[in-house]
């Protein structure tokens, strides 16, 4: 199925790709740490701030954005699509990101691994968006 000349069902594959990988950086891998950087502790993760509902909503608005970037590039295949998603991590992604690690005293290993996360998830998601037009 196709809208605006994208194609849904990647878009919508992209976006559990990009969910997929977030749960497995901060709550397989690295939740420990990640909790530490930043001083919370799991009680505290327990508690409902309201939030949680647009965790949905993140990796579908990067798999738009990615698709948009892919279908003005003019891109196709794997390859090319994953170029433009890690081109829009850097310079979109983590550009955004940096404000919050200039600006406060967060520790450098979760400015790291949130950028790790966008160029995984970005790459990841422009591979698809690009090999599945």
């Amino acid at each position: 199925m196709r809208y605006n000349g994208h194609n849904v069902l990647a878009i919508v594959v992209a976006a559990i790709a990009v969910w997929a990988i977030g749960f497995l950086i901060y709550v397989v891998l690295f939740q420990q740490q990640w909790l530490q950087w930043m001083g919370v502790t799991e009680a505290e993760m327990q508690q409902d701030n309201g939030r949680m509902p647009f965790m949905v909503v993140m990796p579908f608005l990067q798999a738009i954005g990615i698709s948009l970037a892919v279908k003005w590039r003019n891109t196709s295949g794997w390859m090319a699509g994953a170029m433009t998603g890690v081109l829009m991590a850097i310079f979109l992604a983590i550009a955004a990101r940096m404000y919050g690690w200039v600006y406060s005293f967060e520790p450098n290993e979760l400015f790291g691994l949130d950028c790790m996360h966008y160029l995984l998830t970005h790459a990841v998601a422009g591979a698809i968006l690009g090999a599945w037009k």
